[in-house]
């Protein structure tokens, strides 16, 4: 069992909300129910990017707080069905808050990310390749008189 080497500080409330909405898809996963979806293939088809398998981690992690309750169906063929509980819901305007930031600054972040893709990609074009810098390392060598 994994046991942490750091204590974690748990009278930060910031790092309270960042430990139990850590992981990328679980806001979407609150919003999701919080709009309808209750089984995990309604779910995905909201969240596409993810696969069932990181969805299903990051539900797990949601129960183990008390986020949201799974109901099992007793009918054939047997599913679950997750629904937010209060403690849940008490999440929700915070998540509308960072939708409406998320929203009012979309266009921005988007240049940025080009900016910075960008960018990275004219540093790896710019580095030496390996035959340049063995080249380089031979005649540097020679003329400082090494072998």
């Amino acid at each position: 069992m994994y046991k942490r080497k750091t204590e974690e500080d748990l009278d930060c409330g910031l790092y309270v909300t960042m430990k139990v909405l850590s992981g990328k898809w679980k806001p979407c996963i609150i919003d999701s129910i919080a709009k309808g979806a209750h089984r995990p293939s309604e779910i995905h088809r909201l969240i596409t990017a993810t696969t069932p398998r990181v969805l299903d981690m990051q539900l797990r992690d949601l129960l183990d707080y008390g986020i949201v309750t799974r109901e099992h169906k007793g009918t054939y063929p047997l599913y679950a069905e997750y629904h937010l509980t209060d403690f849940g819901r008490s999440l929700l305007p915070m998540l509308q808050q960072m939708a409406t930031w998320g929203e009012a600054n979309k266009e921005f972040v988007r240049k940025r990310t080009i900016e910075i893709q960008e960018s990275r990609e004219a540093e790896t074009s710019m580095q030496p390749s390996e035959e340049h810098v063995t080249a380089n390392d031979a005649q540097w060598n020679s003329i400082c008189g090494t072998v």
